[in-house]
């Protein structure tokens, strides 16, 4: 990093170090101007005092280096040169690597202003107003010219002076006996003439030692007419040194922290979304831009069986690993009571006992829904969350009328699964709080600027894609704008399931029943051109349904469902849920699940309000297909 001020420039703006507006100059370069007794020595204290806050201050790198920089140009210095270790380590790493590796130090380059000249003696920026940001330079370079005659990469020997010099930790005068080939190394073209440096003691090498680490150096130089380094400039740059880099190991440490805190909050986030017939699923997920980029938003698609699809959207409160942790939690959970194929209230239920178990004190609130394509109805239930928006054909916005309900933490609470249509080209988003509140504006006003966003009259046949929504969703919060919350955003296009690929009976609870059934299936196979899977289906059919028949005091159901699977839904008004049995050799039933279990892909049972439903799926074969089997 490189930084050049005239000796006159007026040292504004550098938070406590210079009072601009009385242009009085600063220790040390009134250093001659008499004084009392002692007052150069609190005239140091109060500069580093004020310096070093300053430098603590910063919460990057970048920043850390320039607040070093506005500190010490031009109270103290009149240019800093600063080279960092490449790579700067984070973790616990020691210094017995680099007794063995050879140092690698990259000049930190800092953008300059054109009024800016640099002292006599060195390189004068007469190119642009501003010096780009130098190229990444390979390990391998040595020596190589930076933009400001600095060397920007310098290689160095485990044994040379100035690496025995930066692992002793100690600032060394320019002009220090034997100093002369570790200022050429590091310096480079700047150093290498005689004359080419200010004369006298105005330069000061101060090496950057973090907690367990070298991490570069720091280099100060001073302009020839100003008065030279002292020794009790020594100290001061070593305060300066010391605090710059422990303020880079915080930077670093933090960004590191950020990293993995915004790893663990995508890791536990779904990769991709689901493709089931019937909807169309996109997301967005953007973290806050004003916290360690991690919060407890989530959101989830999970298919059921059925070719119907849960939709979820969560947030647990608060921004810290603590919040990702437990949103990951509540997910897993999610996604198995989702498998259980549950009401959504019941969802709720159990996901609000399972926090109290696991004794999650933070508050969230979660909103479970399941869109079926094949009647168009949705089932919602809220545990405190937002509402849903929905984009009706036509163009038209609305907010879903569901009850607000209780946020998952709180126990003892009752959910309400509330039914409502869902008309093909219909879109429904579920959004967390980051998307409608601001501090300029209370909740509801959001979601009516969202509606607003969202809505597109006109649009009664086409609706318009779902991508484009999101970023529609989003607005000006999108990446790259100001937010004070994490966006978790999940967009819905209900497109439904073409009737052609539904067969659906009723069937009286009779002996002769599984016989008819086995006939409509062979009827529905044929016409869809599926012929090849006769044979199994129909055994398949049969066991299910005479298992139907066996319990069942009212009309059974059977419905097969063509998509990129074969699927058979056989329902009865039994809460018994059948499950497979051993038989043993002379038993003369208990075999039909087995069979069941041996021949389909994925079967499975899931209650309902009046009894249950048995389902299994067969994979669609390759032949099936070439023979003209078109499944949705």
């Amino acid at each position: 990093m490189a930084r050049h001020r005239t000796p006159d420039e007026d040292p504004g703006g550098t938070g406590g170090i210079a009072e601009p507006q009385a242009r009085q100059p600063l220790w040390p370069r009134d250093a001659e101007a008499p004084r009392g007794p002692g007052q150069p020595q609190t005239d140091r204290l109060r500069y580093l005092d004020a310096a070093t806050r300053r430098i603590a201050a910063g919460m990057d790198l970048d920043e850390t280096l320039r607040e070093l920089d506005t500190a010490a140009v031009p109270a103290f210095a009149d240019a800093i040169f600063v080279h960092l270790h490449d790579p700067l380590l984070t973790g616990e790493e020691t210094e017995d690597r680099d007794t063995v590796d050879p140092v690698v130090l990259h000049l930190h380059p800092t953008r300059r202003r054109a009024t800016e000249r640099p002292p006599p003696g060195l390189p004068s920026p007469d190119a642009e107003a501003t010096a780009p940001e130098p190229p990444q330079i390979a390990l391998r370079c040595v020596n190589r010219p930076g933009p400001q005659g600095v060397s920007e990469c310098v290689r160095l020997s485990t044994t040379g002076r100035l690496t025995r010099l930066l692992r002793e930790g100690r600032p060394v005068f320019g002009d220090a006996p034997g100093i002369a080939p570790a200022t050429r190394e590091l310096l480079g073209p700047v150093a290498g003439p005689p004359g080419t440096l200010p004369p006298g003691r105005r330069l000061i090498i101060a090496p950057l030692h973090g907690r367990n680490r070298l991490m570069g150096t720091l280099s100060l130089l001073r302009h020839p007419e100003r008065a030279p380094f002292t020794a009790d400039d020594l100290l001061v740059a070593s305060q300066l040194a010391t605090h710059t880099a422990l303020g880079a190991h915080k930077a670093l440490m933090y960004g590191h922290e950020a990293s993995v805190a915004d790893a663990l909050q995508r890791t536990m986030l779904p990769a991709s979304l689901p493709e089931p017939t019937g909807v169309r699923l996109a997301s967005r997920y953007l973290p806050a831009s004003e916290t360690a980029r991690v919060g407890g938003d989530w959101y989830d698609a999970i298919p059921l069986p059925g070719s119907r699809v849960a939709l979820v959207v969560g947030d647990v409160m608060g921004h810290s690993m603590t919040s990702a942790a437990i949103m990951g939690q509540l997910r897993t959970s999610v996604q198995a009571l989702a498998g259980l194929d549950l009401p959504p209230d019941e969802v709720l239920h159990h996901l609000d006992e399972q926090a109290q178990r696991l004794g999650i004190e933070h508050i969230a609130t979660c909103l479970y829904a399941v869109y079926d394509p094949i009647s168009h109805r949705l089932l919602i239930a809220n545990a405190g969350h937002l509402p849903p928006v929905v984009l009706l054909p036509g163009g038209k916005g609305e907010v879903l009328p569901v009850p607000a309900g209780a946020p998952i933490g709180v126990g003892d609470v009752d959910f309400e699964t509330v039914e409502m249509p869902a008309p093909i080209g219909a879109t429904l988003f579920l959004y967390t709080d980051g998307l409608v509140e601001s501090r300029g504006h209370d909740i509801w006003t959001g979601i009516e600027n969202l509606l607003a966003r969202v809505q597109t009259p006109g649009h009664d046949l086409l609706p318009p894609p779902l991508e484009a929504l999101c970023d529609q969703a989003l607005g000006d919060l999108g990446p790259g704008g100001s937010r004070d919350d994490d966006i978790a955003l999940l967009a819905a296009r209900c497109e439904g399931f073409p009737t052609h690929s539904v067969a659906y009976w009723y069937l009286a609870p009779q002996p002769e029943t599984a016989c008819h059934a086995r006939r409509l299936t062979r009827r529905a196979l044929h016409r869809w051109g599926l012929d090849p899977m006769l044979e199994t289906t129909e055994l398949l059919v049969s066991e299910v349904v005479t298992n139907a028949v066996r319990f069942a005091s009212r009309p059974i159901t059977l419905r097969l469902l063509c998509t990129d699977v074969l699927r058979c839904e056989v329902g009865d008004d039994s809460p018994l849920v059948p499950r497979v049995r051993r038989a043993g050799a002379e038993d003369e039933n208990g075999r039909g699940l087995y069979v069941v279990d041996r021949l389909a892909a994925h079967w499975g049972a899931r209650r309902l309000g009046t009894g249950k439903v048995v389902w299994f799926e067969l994979p669609i074969p390759d032949e099936a297909r070439r023979c003209g089997a078109t499944p949705a």
